[in-house]
């Protein structure tokens, strides 16, 4: 079985640079090369409503609901979590590394022009013009946010010209000896 030097990648980005299906094609990866792990959509572990008060962006929740889901799954036998979300700050990288139980965390930030995310949401977001203006407008707000944040020790990957296949098997040469 092959080595493999983090216990979790965290897949971060601005909505529309690709943090869900680089996921899903990065535990592919993982999987077709033996090493077990789990995936996990934070997204679908903050769904619900309404928000709580202070807190639009369910993060307590989904950091509760995280914890709780790595702690089934590193039990299950995963020596690989691979966690597909937005943080904001070090302060939130810290919350969830410790909420995925990890101890050693690779912090992934993926990036795209604004053109490949306006593409990409549109695509999304087709059916409900209101979500799709929210997420346009979000792209570049959060992409700013995520450029002040003071990551330091992240893999940054540029999405835009990249099939999320791509993006996955370079993270996967970076996690695996």
């Amino acid at each position: 079985m092959l080595n493999v030097t983090f216990d979790t990648v965290l897949i971060n980005g601005s909505v529309g640079t690709g943090k869900t299906t680089t996921a899903e094609r990065l535990g592919g990866e993982l999987e077709r090369c033996g090493i077990p792990g789990a995936v996990i959509d934070v997204d679908w572990l903050r769904r619900s409503w309404p928000a709580p008060p202070g807190d639009p962006f369910g993060t307590a929740l989904a950091l509760e609901n995280m914890q709780a889901i790595a702690s089934n799954f590193r039990r299950a036998g995963a020596r690989v979590i691979v966690a597909a979300t937005v943080v904001e700050s070090l302060e939130e990288l810290s919350r969830a590394s410790g909420a995925l139980a990890s101890r050693r965390l690779l912090h992934v930030r993926l990036t795209t022009t604004p053109d490949a995310a306006i593409s990409r949401l549109t695509r999304r977001h087709a059916d409900d013009k209101v979500i799709l203006h929210w997420h346009l407008q979000r792209h570049a707000g959060l992409a700013g946010i995520l450029d002040r944040a003071g990551f330091t020790d992240e893999l940054r990957i540029d999405t835009t010209e990249k099939q999320a296949i791509e993006v996955g098997r370079e993270i996967l040469t970076t996690i695996v000896e």
